[in-house]
């Protein structure tokens, strides 16, 4: 309680993560079953559409959108929107075409369903490692670093003193709470960023004069100081682009080449939004398969809501303060944010603390923050569940259910550490550069996955060995790009890099198409060459066996009776311990352990069970109503990218 109130006390304008714990992570404590791996890990598969939505969206929208996209619009214009509407047609394949397949096949995670439906492991450690990776040194560092930034030009406090207390309060309700903690506190995130986002959205064009004087006077936003030691600085650098209010940009000139943002960031977009764990996982809780696809309907609108809450705010900032934002000169930007390359990333803090009254200021406030926990929230507990699931059933071949919710906790204060740890790295990085850096290490390692889960769905000719040697092939070309480009250095206008063209020349959107492309070429090479997976292990695990009502047999068949045989000679052991005690009990509960023993379940009523949670059967009303509305959500996809083509 004492350390709860200090808490309070410092960030007193964090009122609603403060509330939220204290009265989501008890809600979650009651209203889910937190000592199963089912219950910590999907929720007990008992989310309702309108929570899922909102956590698909807010585990989306980080502090790191609200910091690196409004900065990049800054400096770029509308076409970074065209990242956030891509979305409006993954989330349907998502609900419509993976979510199902991977709802039949049973599965807790991604690297999970690649063991099913090709059996092995070397494939599943490699992507649980590779996600694990990408999470730490992508999701979880630009995030911290973004909402650092928003701190500290906020209110001034010490940014690790900062970091620590978020990070702490964000794991103590993660670990607590498991997955239904986090859906629901991720559901009021979502309102307080909507919210708080229009409102600062207001002050912004009510404060440039309106749209047109908008446009207008972003065209004119050129910095004062342009020159330093007589040398005078390109004048590309601090001019705005013609094609500012485009999305669709020229495919050789373009910052964005349209041939990449509708394809190379579609790969993109298919490996985030339908094979990563974060995502899937909200998805595969819901109690059935209307309520997901509601879920993804509710996030597709939401992510409408991005390119005028944070894309056009950031312009408006470079409005409004020209000489900060858009400065060149790297002694300037040295004073003006503490870094040469450039100040952009202080958009949307600079313009919350300089244009809302006192009241609204700490509302934003309030948002960053919600954004920053929300975000990392969905991090811990879907990188814990990785490390249960597919790294530490690797190292403990018998662990029992109690072992692997406290292993997964643990991880999670692991994750808290190499956070920290990670923080004056991300410090000392290219802050101008941060979300080009986290979209080109994901086009660098991203594509080969998709490649995988693309085919592993809907060829079931794919087997074991192509899939294993796809991902080899384009992991070792994706690190030869990543690798020479950072060695070399990704510089800026005013210090353009040396890297050779034939390295770093390619567009990272390109490079991912190529990615993709060799990839799969590899994978279904390597497949028709070697033996086909017979349709007896497929069932159910691709799309053209999906209705299929034959009985499968799991590829890792006998090594899941094993598991199942010791399980039942622990449950047998558990029955027989000492029953523990106050202290002991208080624990447990606290922290989702406390497994209630039931009356063991008969064979038949364990099928029952499996059944029910593969189900994907709907009601004939409320499937056209998802489906009517999956449309108009494509409908208004394209038209949006019309309109602002």
């Amino acid at each position: 309680f004492v350390l709860s109130l200090c808490i309070a006390c410092l960030l007193y304008l964090k009122y609603d993560s403060i509330f939220l714990f204290f009265f989501f992570s008890p809600q979650a404590m009651y209203s889910t079953n937190r000592g199963t791996v089912g219950g910590f890990f999907l929720a007990g598969r008992s989310m309702v559409w309108w929570p899922i939505g909102a956590s698909l969206f807010a585990s989306n929208i980080g502090s790191g959108h609200f910091v690196g996209i409004a900065g990049t619009a800054a400096a770029g214009g509308i076409a970074i929107g065209g990242y956030e509407w891509n979305a409006l047609i993954f989330v349907v394949v998502l609900g419509w075409l993976f979510v199902p397949i991977y709802i039949k096949a049973g599965v807790v995670t991604m690297p999970e369903y690649l063991k099913k439906r090709f059996g092995g492991k070397r494939i599943q450690v490699y992507l649980s490692v590779l996600s694990l990776i990408l999470y730490i040194f992508t999701k979880i560092s630009a995030d911290i670093f973004s909402g650092a930034v928003f701190i500290q030009l906020a209110i001034g406090l010490n940014l690790y003193l900062a970091i620590i207390i978020l990070l702490a309060i964000t794991a103590l309700y993660t670990i607590t709470g498991g997955l239904a903690a986090v859906i629901y506190t991720d559901t009021l995130q979502t309102f307080i960023m909507v919210v708080g986002s229009f409102i600062l959205m207001g002050f912004a064009f009510s404060e440039v004069g309106g749209y047109d004087a908008f446009m207008r006077r972003y065209m004119e936003a050129i910095p004062s100081n342009i020159s330093y030691e007589n040398t005078v600085i390109n004048e590309k650098c601090y001019t705005p682009r013609n094609d500012s209010f485009h999305i669709f940009r020229d495919a050789v000139t373009g910052d964005l080449p349209w041939p990449g943002l509708v394809f190379g960031l579609s790969i993109l977009a298919l490996w985030y939004w339908c094979t990563d764990q974060v995502i899937v996982q909200r998805c595969l809780s819901g109690k059935n398969m209307s309520h997901v696809k509601a879920g993804c309907i509710m996030c597709g609108y939401l992510k409408l809501l991005p390119m005028f809450i944070i894309v056009m705010p950031g312009m408006i900032s470079r409005i409004l303060y020209t000489d900060v934002v858009a400065c060149v000169v790297p002694e300037v930007c040295q004073q003006y944010c503490g870094t040469a390359v450039g100040c952009t990333n202080v958009a949307y803090p600079k313009m919350v603390v300089e244009l809302m009254p006192d009241g609204l200021r700490g509302l934003m406030l309030s948002v960053m923050l919600a954004s920053l926990m929300s975000s990392l929230t969905s991090i811990f507990n879907s990188a814990s569940t990785l490390f249960t699931m597919d790294i530490y059933t690797k190292i403990r071949s018998r662990p029992s259910e109690k072992e692997l919710m406290l292993a997964g906790r643990a991880f999670m204060v692991l994750l808290i550490g190499i956070s920290i740890a990670w923080v004056p790295v991300v410090q000392s990085a290219q802050s101008g550069q941060l979300f080009d850096y986290i979209q080109s290490v994901t086009s660098y390692l991203g594509p080969p996955i998709a490649a995988v889960f693309l085919l592993a769905v809907f060829c079931k000719r794919v087997n074991e060995q192509g899939a294993f040697w796809g991902l080899m092939v384009g992991l070792l070309t994706g690190l030869s790009r990543m690798i020479a480009e950072f060695a070399y250095g990704t510089g800026n206008c005013v210090t353009p890099s040396n890297c050779p063209f034939i390295i770093c020349g390619i567009h990272y959107l390109y490079f991912a198409m190529i990615l993709f492309g060799v990839s799969a070429i590899v994978i279904l090479a390597v497949s028709f060459m070697t033996k086909p997976i017979p349709d007896v292990h497929l069932y159910r695990l691709c799309w053209s066996l999906r209705n299929s009502k034959e009985e499968r047999i799991d590829l890792d068949a006998d090594e899941e009776q094993g598991k199942a045989d010791e399980k039942d000679e622990e449950s047998v052991n558990e029955e027989s311990e000492e029953e523990p005690g106050c202290f002991k009990k208080a624990y447990n509960w606290f922290c989702g352990l406390d497994q209630q023993k039931g009356p063991k379940l008969s064979k038949e009523e364990e099928e029952a069970l499996k059944k029910k949670l593969t189900d994907t059967s709907e009601t004939p009303l409320w499937r056209n109503v998802v489906n009517i509305n999956g449309i108009i959500l494509l409908t208004v996809a394209v038209f949006c990218h019309a309109f602002f083509a």
